[in-house]
């Protein structure tokens, strides 16, 4: 019998030498791109993925800021000749995977490769539901048909139908719901546009693809359908890349659980309305029938909005890291099952359904639109019954799903929608079934993948037993380009007066450095305060400092505003401290309020917490801990973003000094010159300056 792995050591050196040889000071990048800088650090990782990719195996590589990682595995990738998907955390990094470093490399390597860009069906205009809300005309907001007419010239232009490619209007305009599809509304190939959809023509030219390019959410609803054996979104690959993986977990448990929200219902309220009348007319009053299910739609978020006292703290990190919004009120299943008015509220709402899907079965094949209401409806249904039945059985907080794992049980009201959730105590075992399959690489690329040199808090999280894991240090020179100070005496954090304080603290460095500041904070509560506190101080002072504040703007808007600004300062929270990249003197002083830390009483952090303690093991330190870790190494991450930037990082934080824990968090962070009073840091701000 022969054995094979020699042979795959062979391919693993040579694809190897080949990528360490076009990273190279006299390579191929080098050669056709003028501004390429050979590293080490990048030709290190790069040999990494090579192996990964020869021998089918699974790498975790922390690759810190300044290391060319995007370079570092497009090379192997395309000298491999495997077909590969690359997947991103954010549709913006996607984009410049796709226009701008892949055509770039492709080119300098020679290559013929062929690559597609496939997003969520969201990103797409449909011609189908565009023609509908266009014909419909009927809007709350008057200006809605003429942005509604924007998209249609640009729909009837474009090759893509991708919103990022549309310049008439903001990909974030509400606008576009009324112009794309949804999971629940597409048509599928049973739509009368089916021939010239922007989705479907995508996904074609994904699956015909060298190399695709998707992002977390997309590859993660693909993982799900696939789970419960419904179709598949993506095509089969030899190598998958993760960057920014450090989002994956958060992504992929929220595609395995499963939720019922106010939104879905209400979406639901208006395609059932419309079909109902242009389909089956005379079946129903159907105006009547919809509205009774937007008002039990309506009185389930009341009823979760107006027990606000009930409800867990949610305005720390969320418990999936950063992302989520902050001031989301989030229940347990113990504080449902203590409110009062929930079973009858969700009868109500099952009842509906129920009447919705009985009217609908019997006028079966009057409508396209109508039957797909109807398939809505009745899985909507399921799902309430499913969580229904949890409520009221007084079962526990976590209970087994379909498929035997574990699952948590909880709600939230956030804004003006509220959501029933059942989510995945761990994803690991699902991710697992799907990395059983056919030998292939999996590549997990991130800045923020360990804490200090322990992996195992994410590796835990996907079930990467097996991963080789390795580190790669930035390239940054972080003890003689910026210093670290952590403030004394502000207090703790949840003691009255403490936003008051942290303003007070970094007022002189603020004034020093003329703004040029992001003021990171964990909640957007801390936002209103300490901006409220640092602008009081600024006009004490009549220092004139330009202030961009989350929620008086849009989130890009702002970033924009601080580029061409060049002395501002900008307060904002979780969205804020990560994806933002900001070079030179325009950010030169980074400041955190406290530790990221999720609330304790989230209904998930503290599921898990259980979990983790019947299992022998302590919660804050293999969860807790290292998500904060995580989260803050994020935040950290935006002041040095070259070789030549300087700056100041504050957290204003003592547990830092005063717990144990402590030193852990700032082993995990760049190598900062630590300083003990704000005079000392002023040498690390890019030019002199004058104190107060």
């Amino acid at each position: 019998m022969t054995d094979d792995r020699p042979q795959a050591d062979s391919s693993a050196a040579s694809l190897s030498q080949a990528t360490i040889d076009a990273l190279a000071a006299e390579g191929l990048l080098a050669r056709a791109m003028p501004a390429f800088k050979a590293r080490e650090g990048q030709q290190t990782l790069a040999a990494s993925v090579a192996r990964a990719i020869a021998e089918r195996s699974s790498l975790v590589a922390e690759a810190g800021t300044g290391t060319g990682k995007t370079f570092a595995y497009l090379v192997p990738l395309l000298l491999s000749g495997v077909r590969v998907m690359i997947s991103t955390g954010t549709r913006p990094l996607q984009d410049q995977l796709f226009h701008r470093d892949l055509p770039a490399v492709k080119a300098a390597l020679g290559l013929g490769t062929r690559i597609a860009l496939l997003k969520g069906r969201a990103n797409y205009v449909c011609h189908h539901h565009l023609d509908q809300q266009m014909a419909d005309g009927r809007f709350a907001d008057p200006q809605m048909p003429g942005r509604l007419r924007k998209i249609r010239q640009f729909a009837q232009i474009s090759l893509s139908g991708d919103r990022a490619d549309c310049t008439a209007l903001a990909e974030d305009d509400p606008v576009w719901m009324h112009a794309t599809s949804t999971r629940d509304n597409c048509l599928g190939q049973e739509c009368p546009e089916f021939k010239r959809c922007f989705v479907f023509q995508a996904r074609r030219e994904a699956m015909a693809a060298d190399v695709v390019v998707v992002n977390h959410h997309l590859f993660c609803a693909d993982l799900a359908l696939r789970e419960s054996s419904m179709a598949e979104l993506l095509p089969t690959v030899d190598a998958i890349i993760f960057d920014e993986a450090h989002q994956l977990p958060e992504a992929a448990t929220e595609f395995f659980g499963e939720s019922v929200s106010t939104r879905q219902l209400q979406d639901l309220v208006r395609d059932l309305t419309r079909a109902g009348l242009v389909e089956a007319r005379d079946a129903a009053d159907w105006r009547s029938v919809a509205g009774r299910l937007e008002q039990s739609s309506r009185d389930l978020r009341l009823v979760l909005e107006g027990n606000e006292s009930a409800a867990a703290g949610g305005r720390g990190f969320g418990s999936q890291g950063a992302s989520r919004a902050q001031l989301a009120r989030r229940y347990s299943l113990s504080q449902l099952q203590a409110l009062a008015d929930l079973p009858d509220a969700l009868d109500a709402l099952s009842s509906d359904l129920v009447s919705i899907s009985a009217i609908i079965a019997n006028n079966a094949g009057r409508g396209l639109e109508l039957d797909r209401c109807g398939l809505r409806a009745t899985e909507l249904l399921e799902r309430v019954t499913r969580w229904l039945s949890v409520l009221t059985d007084g079962a526990q907080a976590i209970e087994a799903d379909s498929n035997e794992d574990p699952a948590i049980v909880w709600a939230e009201a956030s804004g003006p929608h509220a959501t029933l959730r059942r989510t995945p105590l761990s994803v690991a075992a699902a991710f697992g079934r799907h990395r059983s399959g056919p030998a292939r690489a999996w590549v997990f690329v991130s800045a923020t993948l360990s804490v200090g040199d322990d992996f195992s808090h994410f590796n835990e999280a996907l079930g990467l037993s097996d991963a080789r894991c390795e580190r790669f240090a930035s390239p940054f020179d972080f003890a003689g380009q910026a210093a670290l100070w952590i403030p004394r005496g502000i207090g703790e954090a949840s003691a009255p007066g403490f936003s008051a304080r942290v303003a007070q603290a970094i007022w002189p460095l603020i004034l020093a450095n003329r703004g040029r500041a992001f003021v990171l904070c964990t909640s957007l509560r801390a936002v209103r305060d300490i901006a409220q506190a640092l602008r009081a101080l600024d006009a004490a002072d009549n220092a004139g400092m330009q202030w961009l504040v989350q929620g008086e703007a849009a989130r890009a808007s702002l970033l924009d505003r601080f580029r061409s600004a060049g002395a501002a300062v900008l307060v904002g929270s979780a969205s804020f401290w990560e994806g933002v990249d900001v070079m030179g003197d325009a950010l030169s002083l980074v400041v955190i309020d406290k530790l990221p830390f999720a609330p304790p009483d989230d209904p998930v952090i503290k599921a898990r917490g259980e979990a983790l303690r019947r299992s022998g093991r302590d919660p804050f330190s293999h969860d807790q801990l290292p998500a904060a870790a995580q989260a803050l190494k994020q935040g950290v991450g935006r002041l040095i973003r070259s070789e030549s930037d300087r700056g100041v990082l504050v957290i204003c934080d003592e547990r830092l000094i005063t717990r144990g824990y402590g030193r852990r968090l700032i082993a995990s962070l760049p190598p900062f010159r630590r300083v003990e009073h704000w005079e000392d840091a002023l040498p690390f701000l890019p030019q002199p300056q004058v104190g107060r």
